[in-house]
């Protein structure tokens, strides 16, 4: 069942000590914690607001809905994602496929640092997408489509250096692994721990045709 709709309060946005896209950026970095934790449908406003300390006037100064605010916390986090994708997948000091194995590397510890509290948000919402508005579905999806973009030219460089057998097909292999890799997330999370990492980019690595 979607959330409610919340209805935002008219009139002008309280005064606050600091300035509006200051303010807005707040909002957003504890959306981004928060629904990574424990995703859109558990979050509430309120809960944001507190995390922030304004005003439920100064939310809706910014931000029309909670499902606007939702889809600007995910425009966000791909942006972030993106950033961080191209950090390790783009570094050309390093073979393409170790890569990929210190993006893992990576993930595993971010996700330790944090007590395993912390999800990949895409995966979050992925998993309640039936029950969000429309208007998520086609932005998630987009989301992964750049992620498997940004992995299968990683993976066509491996093909160029000779360490991926040539006949592979990179954009299906992309997809693969971003499906198995939200699996492996969830399951960290849910033991506590940063094995599923490990066992899944070891398997994915193990299988790849060289």
């Amino acid at each position: 069942m979607t959330a409610p709709a919340l209805q935002p309060r008219r009139g002008r946005p309280p005064k606050l000590d600091r300035d509006n896209r200051e303010t807005r950026e707040a909002l957003l970095h504890a959306g981004m914690r928060l629904l990574t934790e424990q995703g859109f449908l558990s979050t509430g406003i309120d809960t944001v607001l507190r995390e922030v300390g304004v005003p439920k006037g100064s939310f809706y100064h910014y931000f029309a809905s909670k499902e606007a605010f939702g889809l600007a916390v995910l425009e966000r986090y791909a942006g972030y994602f993106a950033t961080k994708l191209e950090r390790w997948l783009g570094d050309a000091s390093r073979p393409p496929l170790a890569r990929l194995e210190a993006f893992v590397a990576d993930a595993r510890a971010g996700m330790a640092r944090h007590g395993f509290r912390r999800g990949c948000l895409v995966g979050n919402l992925g998993q309640e997408v039936t029950q969000l508005p429309a208007g998520f579905r086609e932005q998630l999806e987009a989301v992964l489509c750049d992620w498997q973009a940004r992995l299968a030219a990683c993976l066509r460089a491996a093909q160029q250096d000779g360490s991926l057998a040539p006949t592979v097909d990179c954009d299906e292999l992309a997809a693969f692994f971003w499906i198995g890799w939200e699996g492996a997330v969830l399951r960290a999370r849910l033991v506590q721990s940063d094995a599923p990492l490990a066992t899944f980019i070891r398997g994915f690595l193990a299988l790849l045709p060289r």
